[in-house]
C-alpha cells in the first residue's frame, strides 16, 4: 500500500514539476511569494488528486483485486488515499491563508496574481468560497472517522456525503487551475483523474456501486453456538454464481444500517447457500440475534477477496493463524478440503481464543480435522498461554518455504509478523485486513 501511494504521489509531483519549470509557467514573482505560490498549487493536485483515487478505490473495482492483493486491500488503499488527501487540503488552506502573513513579512512586492483559463474568470469567487467550505466539512469527516468511538450508525450517511463533496472540490478544482496546465502534461492528468472521480461519485450518488454483484436471499437457519456469535444460514437466488473458500461478502440485513461485510464461514456446495458466523464487536453486530428470524430478507453482494485457498502454495510450509472470529476464513478452506483430504497439503492451524473449553468453534474444528490428517489443529487459549513467533521459529526446521495466513486483530498479526523476522528464510506473510473505517 505504501508503494502505491508513493508512487502516485511521486507521479502528480513529477507532472507539477514539468509544469513549473515550462517556460509558460515561470513565475514572474520571486522569493517568498513564488514559493507560497507553488506550495498552493502542489498541495491543492496532490489533494484533489488522492481525492480522485479514493474514489474510484470506492467503487469496488474488481480487477484491481488481483494486482492489489484483494477487495480488502483496495479498502486499505482507499482509506488513507482519503486521509492523504484531506491532509494535504489542510495544508493547502494554511498556505492559502498565509497571504496576509506574507504580506506583513515581505510586503506586496513580488505578489503573483495567480491566472485563471477565461472561462472560469466569471465564477472564481464561487469557486474559491464553495472549496473552502468543503475543506472545512472535510476535516470534520476525517476526524469523525478517526475516532473509532463514534457511531458507525451514524457516521455511515456522513461518509455518504463524501461524492458531493468531491463534485464541490472537482469544480473548485477546474475553476481555479492555472490557464497553462490545461496545455501541459499535468492538465492531460489532472483531466483524467477528475473524470473518473466524477463518475466514481454519480456511481455511489446513485445506488449503483456493486449493483451487478448484488443478490437477494432469506435467512433459513439461526444458531448461537457463543453468547456473542451468531451463525446465520442463508440461501441466494439464481444470481449467485458461488465463492471460493475464504472470501467475503457485503450483507445487508437491514436496509437503513446498510452493508457489512463478512466473512462466508461455509464450504460453496452448488447450492447457493452460506454462512456467516458474526461476533457481536459493535452496536450493529450485538442486535443482530434479536432482529433476525427464519425467513429475514437478506441481499448479498459479492464475492470479494484474495484470502483464498486455491492461492495456497502447497510446496511451502503452511501454517494458518485465527484469532477469535478469524476462524472463520479457515472453517471454509477446512470444510472444502472435506471432499479431497488426500489432496497434498500439509498445514499447522493455530487458532488462539480465550478459552478452548468454552470456545464454540473448538469442537467443530477438531471435527473437522480428524479427517484431514495432513492439517494438524494447535488451539491456544490463557491456559497453555498465547501463540509467539519465538515458538513458530522453534517448530521451523528447514527454514525455508514458509507462507502465512493470518486472519484476526491487527495488533497481534503486527506482533506475530515483527517476530518472524527471526526467521532466515524468506516468509510470505497474508493478512486479511478489512476494515470500513
Amino acid at each position: 500500500m505504501k508503494t502505491i501511494l508513493a508512487s502516485f504521489v511521486a507521479i502528480v509531483a513529477l507532472a507539477w514539476g514539468v509544469d513549473m519549470l515550462s517556460p509558460a509557467h515561470l513565475s514572474t514573482g520571486s522569493g517568498l511569494w513564488a514559493l507560497r505560490q507553488e506550495g498552493l498549487y502542489l498541495t491543492g493536485l496532490l489533494s484533489i488528486s488522492l481525492m480522485s483515487l479514493a474514489m474510484v478505490l470506492a467503487t469496488r473495482p474488481v480487477w484491481l483485486e488481483r494486482p492489489f492483493g484483494g477487495m480488502d486491500r483496495i479498502y486499505r488503499l482507499h482509506k488513507w488515499s482519503g486521509i492523504l488527501a484531506v491532509t494535504f487540503a489542510a495544508l493547502h488552506w494554511l498556505v492559502e491563508m498565509s497571504d496576509d502573513l506574507l504580506k506583513a513579512l515581505v510586503g506586496r512586492g513580488g505578489r503573483i496574481k495567480e491566472g485563471t483559463s477565461a472561462f472560469a474568470e466569471p465564477i472564481r469567487d464561487l469557486g474559491e468560497e464553495l472549496g473552502e467550505w468543503a475543506i472545512y466539512v472535510l476535516l470534520g469527516l476525517l476526524a469523525l472517522t478517526l475516532w473509532k468511538r463514534f457511531s458507525y450508525r451514524l457516521w455511515r450517511p456522513l461518509h455518504r456525503a463524501m461524492p458531493v463533496l468531491y463534485l464541490v472540490l472537482a469544480f473548485h478544482s477546474v475553476v481555479l487551475a492555472p490557464a497553462d496546465y490545461w496545455s501541459q502534461p499535468i492538465g492531460l492528468l489532472l483531466a483524467l483523474l477528475l473524470t473518473a472521480g466524477s463518475i466514481a461519485s454519480v456511481q455511489s450518488l446513485t445506488g449503483r456501486i456493486g449493483r451487478k454483484r448484488r443478490v437477494t436471499g432469506s435467512v433459513v437457519a439461526l444458531n448461537n453456538p457463543g453468547s456473542d456469535i451468531i451463525e446465520v444460514s442463508c440461501h441466494l437466488d439464481g444470481k449467485w454464481q458461488g465463492h471460493r473458500p475464504g472470501q467475503f461478502a457485503f450483507v445487508t440485513f437491514d436496509a437503513a444500517e446498510g452493508a457489512h461485510p463478512f466473512t462466508i464461514a461455509s464450504a460453496d456446495h452448488g447450492d447457493r447457500s452460506v454462512t456467516f458466523a458474526i461476533k457481536a464487536l459493535g452496536d450493529y453486530t450485538r442486535t443482530l440475534t434479536g432482529k433476525l428470524s427464519v425467513g429475514s430478507p437478506v441481499e448479498v453482494e459479492g464475492p470479494y477477496g484474495r484470502f483464498d485457498i486455491s492461492r495456497v502454495n502447497k510446496r511451502a510450509r503452511q501454517i494458518w493463524i485465527a484469532g477469535g472470529i478469524g476462524i472463520t476464513p479457515f472453517l471454509a478452506w477446512l470444510e472444502t478440503l472435506q471432499d479431497e483430504p488426500a489432496s497434498g497439503l500439509c498445514a499447522d492451524l493455530h487458532y488462539s481464543v480465550r478459552d478452548a473449553k468454552t470456545d464454540p468453534f473448538v469442537k467443530r474444528l477438531q471435527s473437522l480435522c480428524a479427517a484431514l490428517p495432513d492439517v494438524r489443529l494447535h488451539v491456544h487459549d490463557r491456559h497453555n498461554g498465547p501463540l509467539t513467533a519465538e515458538a513458530l521459529a522453534k517448530e521451523q526446521q528447514d527454514r525455508k518455504g514458509v507462507e502465512v495466513w493470518f486472519c484476526g486483530p491487527r495488533g497481534y498479526a503486527d506482533a506475530l509478523r515483527e517476530g518472524l523476522q527471526a526467521f532466515s528464510g524468506r516468509i510470505r506473510f497474508h493478512q486479511e485486513a478489512f476494515e470500513m473505517r
